[in-house]
């Protein structure tokens, strides 16, 4: 279902929405741009939904999903700011501006980076998943001020597209969509295979504690 929701997204990005009468064939960037942004900040919600269970029940199960959400999470959230910049280029002329957006998202990227970091120094140990956990909780309330910046603060960044009337047209606004199944898919079947790869990996850690 991923690959062919992808194949028909990628269809209809590239040669069923018409060319941007403005900004040109960089537009398109808006069409991966904003789905990887989507699941970026998905997965920190998720980081600290098991968190918040975490601190109440601890169970290994959490804490794997927890670690696999910080991974899959900050590569999509790592894309959403390189496409972010290669569109600001030619639009903006530069490749990055401290609009609030933009700051923000940022501030959650080291957020997944520090929490990435502080697992692996920590280990596999119990003070290691109560702290990404207090970590995940903390860094979800940039999630909603990521959502609102363009609204609390004018800046240059784009307002809201999608569900405003005449934004943008119905070709796009159904291509967006399209999209944003087809990353979620991905986001998803990339989630199922880094939660298995954590249990592997703690299985194996605990197989080598009974040997050792």
């Amino acid at each position: 279902m991923t690959a062919l929701t992808l194949a028909v997204a990628l269809w209809m990005i590239f040669i069923y929405t018409p060319v941007d009468s403005l900004q040109g064939e960089t537009q398109r960037i808006f069409y991966f741009h904003v789905p990887t942004a989507w699941v970026g900040m998905l997965s920190f919600i998720i980081l600290a939904v098991t968190g918040i269970i975490y601190l109440f029940k601890p169970d290994a199960r959490l804490d794997w999903l927890a670690r696999a959400a910080a991974e899959v999470g900050v590569v999509f959230l790592t894309i959403t700011l390189i496409l972010g910049s290669l569109w600001g280029k030619p639009i903006w002329g530069a490749w990055w501006v401290w609009d609030a957006r933009l700051t923000a998202t940022l501030i959650l990227w080291f957020m997944y980076v520090g929490y990435l970091m502080l697992r692996s120094y920590m280990g596999r140990t119990n003070e290691g998943a109560r702290a990404g956990a207090v970590i995940g909780i903390i860094g979800a309330i940039d999630v909603p001020i990521i959502y609102l910046s363009v609204s609390w603060w004018r800046g240059q960044h784009p307002v809201a597209q999608v569900g405003v009337q005449g934004a943008l047209p119905p070709q796009a606004t159904l291509t967006l969509m399209v999209a944003l199944v087809a990353i979620t898919l991905l986001y998803a079947f990339m989630m199922v295979q880094a939660y298995q790869l954590q249990r592997l990996q703690a299985l194996a850690q605990q197989l080598r504690a009974i040997v050792e």
